[in-house]
């Protein structure tokens, strides 16, 4: 090989400036969406060792190859749809249809008032039912969602963070109803109430007795469902926020730290608990940072439980995430162009070594998405996994001098937010002090610019622009969905055992009022059909509502 192979000052004198004077640059200063500048072209350092000291094997500590040795040549991800509207009844048509589309993973999308512990009569819940997922206010509801599908058979996971260990115990419940040893229920609750804080707003209970509910979930699956993923901890809403790709590796991994320190304050082992905490990461549009953001993410996990936190199980190191495409970036002028870009967004969370994925639908920015819709996303998935070759070999980016220059530098540069945070001590802090949020909106309202002025293309929006009249079918909730379910709600009331049900939130009051786990008890609520909206009417009594206040 010419010694010359390598030689970056002859290369740009011999080769790129009489390139450059043939055919000018577009720009002078190209950069990822988290601003990070991109060299023209990038080789290896003097010794390399900038780019291969962190590679390794995958399945190896720092993981940055992935977390399983085999990643796909084993097996697949699992392909799962988020889904849920109106009804139980028709989300359960929706995921059995979804499953025989070759859907391996449950994913439930709840209503607004479930996620905020309104049952479908409150006059809060006005207008809201079964409108942005399905509305769930007894375990009733839960053995209709769940009706015919055998939970020992399937990996399910529940978006929904306040009220999440009651609808654990409702989907624990289900599976005692159909004979199944919750030992054996394999799935997710994303129980993430900290980002709701800074990003998302579904909120119930102030932060600490909300961190109680979390730890005391950890402690309840840890003896109960072993195979349970008992926390997801989210970066997409962070990202559909407005944060860049360094600003969601960042928060959060600072969040996952509160969460393993609340833990570990609550009594638990890390090694006890760590094993199941999952994350949740966006896949956004640009398609190299975002496969280097979920190497970053991996790497720095893992250095921070084994050397912050001192765990010892190769488990507890490993960040195992379920990857969405961006919401955020579906457009609806031209909604067919979502297509290719929920497929590139898609491909990076493969190529970044996602374990499982939900691929949007193309007319998300214009309604629910039909059964058309929502099969052009599962098949997106299906096509990469089939007939693209990537999953054919193991992390097949790495050594890319590019890849691997980004992946140091998102982990650099959330390293440094993280030590922010912690000198503000910790996430909740941050977060109280309207850091987090302050960062989130700056990055927005920046981005926001760039595409008013131009500066950031979103084609079919402010360039290539058509005039057009979509003929997409639009699904709608039917108004009378939230009649017919208040009727429900009605009835069930009438039919349960009343004084059984207020001789158990008397017990709950009691129980969260002193310090013993929580999930027992609010077991025992849900099997007598005590609702949603009664068990957190309860806990709201008890630990009362945050209120966010106005951080200067």
């Amino acid at each position: 090989m010419s010694e010359d192979f390598f030689d970056r000052e002859h290369w740009e004198r011999e080769i790129l400036e009489p390139a450059l004077r043939r055919h000018p640059e577009r720009r002078e200063r190209f950069e990822t969406s988290s601003g990070i500048e991109i060299e023209r072209v990038y080789t290896p350092k003097e010794t390399e060792t900038d780019y291969v000291e962190d590679l390794g094997f995958p399945g190896q500590y720092p993981f940055t190859r992935g977390v399983y040795p085999t990643v796909y040549r084993g097996r697949l991800w699992t392909m799962r749809q988020y889904a849920g509207y109106a009804t139980a009844e028709e989300s359960n048509r929706r995921y059995k249809y979804l499953l025989s589309q070759g859907q391996t993973g449950l994913s439930v999308a709840f209503d607004l008032p479930t996620q905020i512990g309104y049952d479908s009569d409150h006059p809060l819940a006005e207008g809201e039912v079964g409108k942005v997922g399905v509305a769930i206010d007894s375990l009733e509801d839960m053995e209709t969602l769940f009706g015919g599908i055998s939970l020992d058979k399937v990996s399910t996971s529940m978006t929904i963070n306040a009220p999440a260990a009651i609808l654990l115990a409702m989907y624990i419940a289900v599976a005692k109803k159909q004979g199944i040893d919750p030992q054996v229920l394999r799935g997710t609750i994303q129980n993430d109430i900290l980002k709701e804080y800074v990003a998302r707003g579904t909120y119930i209970f102030p932060p600490q007795p909300s961190m109680r509910l979390i730890t005391d979930t950890f402690s309840y699956c840890k003896e109960n469902l072993p195979r349970w993923n008992t926390i997801s901890i989210s970066g997409y809403h962070i990202r559909e926020a407005g944060a860049t790709a360094v600003q969601e590796v960042a928060f959060t991994l600072a969040n996952a730290i509160a969460y393993v320190e609340a833990a570990i304050k609550a009594g638990l082992n890390v090694d006890e608990f760590a094993g199941r905490i999952s994350f949740f990461f966006n896949a956004h549009n640009d398609f190299l940072e975002e496969v280097a953001k979920f190497r970053a993410a991996r790497r720095l996990w893992a250095r921070i439980m084994k050397e912050r936190f001192g765990a010892r199980q190769p488990r507890s190191w490993m960040l195992r995430f379920h990857t969405q495409t961006a919401g955020c970036t579906l457009t609806a002028q031209q909604p067919d162009n979502n297509v290719g870009r929920v497929t590139l967004q898609a491909l990076a969370a493969v190529l970044g070594g996602t374990q499982s994925l939900h691929t949007n639908s193309r007319d998300e920015a214009l309604s629910l998405p039909t059964e058309k819709s929502v099969q052009i996303a599962l098949r997106t998935q299906q096509i990469i996994a089939h007939e693209s070759g990537v999953a054919n070999t193991i992390d097949p980016l790495a050594g890319s001098y590019y890849i691997e220059a980004l992946t140091n530098e998102i982990e650099s540069r959330a390293k440094e937010y993280i030590e922010k945070i912690d000198a503000l001590g910790g996430a909740l802090a941050a977060i109280e002090r309207g850091f987090i949020q302050r960062e989130i909106q700056e990055s927005a309202y920046c981005y926001q610019r760039a595409v008013e002025q131009g500066e950031q293309i979103v084609v079919g929006v402010n360039e290539f622009v058509i005039q057009e009249k979509t003929t997409l079918r639009r699904l709608r909730v039917d108004p009378a969905v939230q009649k017919q379910q208040i009727e429900r709600l009605q009835a069930l009331r009438e039919r349960r055992d009343n004084e059984e049900v207020q001789n158990l939130l008397t017990r709950l009051r009691g129980a969260a009022q002193g310090t013993e786990n929580l999930l027992p008890i609010i077991l025992e609520c849900v099997e007598a059909y005590a609702t949603l909206g009664e068990i957190c009417g309860v806990l709201r009594e008890v630990f009362g509502e945050y209120r966010p206040t106005l951080a200067l």
